[in-house]
């Protein structure tokens, strides 16, 4: 038998007590075994990969104990133990999510719960979201994530080490002391954004929101006709997780939808004008964008590295330097073929696959009578441009400004080029 204890700093229950008393093989960290405390005489303690603890029992029979902090069945030991075919018998404590939001006075039902061993992923979702309980792991540290996190995303830290042991501490801490205190057995940090208003009703789902009820939204005034943007989008693939640049941001209609969908996103962008339209936009769909004031290639230098980036302003001195961080994605939209051929050329100098896709676009509105646009009455879209509504709701809008190239660049090429 394999029985998984959930261990919390408080006494055992008795049954997880009368479970480690049979134990002939026992797992666990130094710090769980202290806290656990006789332990049987006999039991042979494995330490390292649950695998080696498995295989131990396997060798010997009798009762592999594995103790776990917290709740084993989330981010612990079950996982693990069912990945080498086993079903343990599993008797949990309270999770350490579920303890440090309690500590914190704090509802937990809208927080992302994240860990793992990527502190770019979880740096990133820490940017997107407002309240994120991070799982410390090697390298995923309260230092860590405020270096990572500074200067563009202020946050609000809360560190608890050795969380219901005899020395815990529970640490309000602001980005900069995160990053020079000495820190002894840290094992949950949340990462809340201290300017985040409360949620407008009653949440239905845990962690990370649902998803926007539509995307490539028809923004008033947008410099990409949605049609476009829908392309770019797809091709940019912004996820959970990942950090997005939008060059040249303008109104940041790309930026918006990119954080819509979970992405963390940096929006560049050197004019005021812009730059002011930029913050009313994010603020009226409610997502977080951090705004980099300035002009590219300079403006990027002490950004993240990208996971996907999308260049709507600056030539190819701007596209290759964008390159030269190594996004997964690099997505550019452009005017003429002539620019599209000069970053292609860039982008393939920089060892990507890179396609250019033509888009040409018409739109007309469905209507009964008056103004509808239908045969000749139809316009190519390209860019901007505002509805024209005539009649009883017929309509088209005027002309644009003729097609877009949309040059991606990716490590394998595009399936389909669609040129209309």
């Amino acid at each position: 038998m394999i029985t998984v204890v959930g261990v919390d700093g408080r006494a055992l229950s008795p049954l997880a007590r009368a479970r480690l008393a049979e134990a002939t093989v026992l797992a666990g960290s130094d710090r769980l075994l202290e806290r656990v405390r006789p332990l049987p005489g006999g039991a042979r303690v494995v330490g390292g990969p649950l695998g080696r603890a498995v295989a131990a029992h396997r060798e010997y029979g009798g009762r592999l104990v594995v103790l776990a902090g917290g709740d084993p069945g989330f981010f612990g030991a079950v996982a693990e133990l069912r990945g080498h075919g086993v079903v343990p018998e599993v008797i949990p404590a309270p999770s350490l999510v579920s303890q440090a939001f309690a500590r914190a006075g704090l509802a937990w039902e809208d927080a992302l719960v994240v860990t793992g061993g990527r502190l770019d992923r979880v740096a990133n979702a820490c940017r997107a979201h407002h309240k994120v309980a991070v799982l410390v792991a090697p390298g995923v540290g309260p230092a860590e994530i405020a270096r990572e996190l500074a200067p563009t995303t202020p946050r609000t830290l809360i560190v608890y080490e050795d969380l219901g042991g005899p020395d815990e501490r529970i640490t309000h801490s602001r980005m900069g002391e995160a990053t020079t205190r000495p820190w002894k057995n840290p094992e949950v940090v949340l990462v809340l954004d201290p300017l985040h208003r409360g949620p407008d009703g009653p949440a239905w789902v845990a962690g990370a929101r649902t998803g926007p009820a539509g995307w490539a939204r028809d923004f008033a005034g947008s410099g990409l006709d949605p049609v476009v943007r829908a392309f770019v989008l797809a091709r940019l693939g912004p996820r959970l997780g990942d950090l997005v640049w939008d060059v040249g941001a303008g109104g940041g209609e790309i930026a918006v939808e990119c954080a819509l969908l979970g992405a963390a996103v940096v929006a560049v962008e050197p004019e005021e004008e812009a730059c002011a339209r930029l913050r009313r936009t994010v603020i009226a769909h409610g997502v977080k964008v951090a705004l980099a004031r300035g002009r590219a290639p300079a403006a990027l230098e002490p950004l993240a590295d990208p996971d996907a980036v999308f260049v709507a302003g600056g030539g190819p001195e701007v596209v290759a330097a964008c390159a030269a961080r190594s996004p997964r994605s690099l997505v550019c939209a452009l005017r003429t073929a002539e620019q599209a051929d000069r970053v292609l050329e860039v982008l393939r100098e920089h060892g990507y696959r890179a396609e250019s896709v033509r888009i040409a676009t018409s739109w007309t509105t469905g209507g009964e009578t008056g103004g509808g646009g239908t045969g000749d009455d139809r316009g190519e879209m390209g860019g901007s441009g505002e509805e024209e509504t005539g009649g009883r709701g017929g309509g088209r809008r005027p002309p644009g400004p003729g097609p877009v190239f949309v040059v991606c660049a990716t490590g394998r090429g595009l399936e389909k080029i669609i040129d209309p």
